[in-house]
């Protein structure tokens, strides 16, 4: 599997459905997965904090990680979230495996807090004699340092550290201990920003050597996703900066409302787009109607930006051209007239 290529952003980190009666709702997980893949996407993660991973049965969990991997049918490949305590998310990986993920996603130990030697003591069991790829989720007590981060290079089955914590300082530090240590991983490991609207930081995270990142936005509207990760990789700074400010910081103060709106309000946002995704399980809240309508008004916001850039683009490409007619008429008449 080539990391480099899997790991190219914006990555999709899709819902998990649910019916009215709160059961699975899986045919809309297969157009949902369906839609993710379509519109671009390198890698599904399923089954992760947008999923609602740990509102998930373990039955539930192998029902949604097997559907994803058929519906998405080799095309891209499928990492599979695994938590809880170490035995429990060593048993969600062996899940994961049995059900034909690509690779899983290691989210925080359940509850207990520890230092970084400890988390790391913590990874090293759940991963031993992994099948498959794993990529840590550094977040709330999930806490590393430079010395216990490059000693996930001496892991196997460790690929990647994605970051959810936002200490850039911290996370330069350990970047450049990796990237130097001389390690024989050291310039294959991977690197993932998975702050929440991790668009708003990927300048900055790219500067440090983070150029991946996860896109909540991705599982609502793919199409801002994907053209704010053009312009990022386009250098088109006035399309990053216009985005921003019309759709991706209000995006972020209307997330920063309420705890679990990172989930709630981007499940809402894609049953407004036509996706009926359902409720989200407790403890999380539904988000507030005049909310989703405001993140409803965003996304337009959003793609009218993406519109006049666009409309922009193609005046000025159709003015180049008509130059370019005029120059070589010019040239010809001249060239008669000798």
């Amino acid at each position: 599997m080539d990391l480099h290529a899997v790991l190219t952003p914006p990555l999709s980190f899709p819902l998990t459905p649910f019916t009215d009666d709160d059961r699975l709702a899986l045919d809309v997980l297969a157009v949902h997965v369906e839609q993710q893949v379509a519109a671009g996407t390198a890698a599904v993660f399923i089954a992760c904090g947008t999923g609602e991973f740990t509102a998930l049965s373990r039955e539930e969990y192998r029902e949604v990680v097997a559907l994803a991997v058929k519906t998405v049918a080799g095309r891209v490949p499928v990492f599979a979230g695994v938590g809880g305590g170490p035995a429990v998310a060593r048993e969600y990986l062996a899940d994961a495996a049995d059900c034909g993920a690509d690779g899983v996603l290691l989210l925080p130990p359940y509850l207990v807090s520890s230092t970084p030697e400890g988390v790391l003591g913590h990874i090293r069991y759940v991963v031993r004699d992994s099948p498959l790829p794993v990529i840590v989720y550094q977040r709330a007590n999930a806490r590393l340092n430079p010395a216990t981060a490059l000693a996930l290079l001496d892991l196997e089955q460790v690929v990647g550290l994605k970051d959810g914590l936002g200490d850039v300082e911290q996370m330069q530090r350990i970047v450049a201990t990796v990237r130097t240590s001389g390690h024989r991983r050291a310039a294959d490991f991977h690197f993932l920003n998975g702050l929440p609207t991790a668009e708003l930081s990927a300048r900055a995270y790219r500067a440090i050597g983070v150029g991946s990142y996860s896109s909540a936005v991705h599982s609502f509207a793919p199409d801002l996703a994907h053209g704010f990760a053009r312009a990022l990789d386009s250098g088109d700074d006035e399309l990053v900066d216009a985005l921003l400010a019309a759709f991706l910081l209000p995006l972020a103060d209307l997330r920063d409302k309420v705890p679990g709106y990172a989930v709630s309000l981007v499940k809402a946002a894609a049953v407004r787009e036509g996706l009926a995704v359902g409720r989200v399980r407790p403890p999380l809240v539904e988000a507030a109607e005049e909310d989703v309508d405001e993140l409803v008004r965003l996304i337009a916001a959003g793609r009218a930006v993406l519109a006049a850039s666009t409309a922009a683009a193609a005046t000025a490409s159709t003015a180049t051209a008509s130059t370019a007619t005029a120059s070589t008429d010019t040239a010809s008449a001249v060239e008669e007239a000798k």
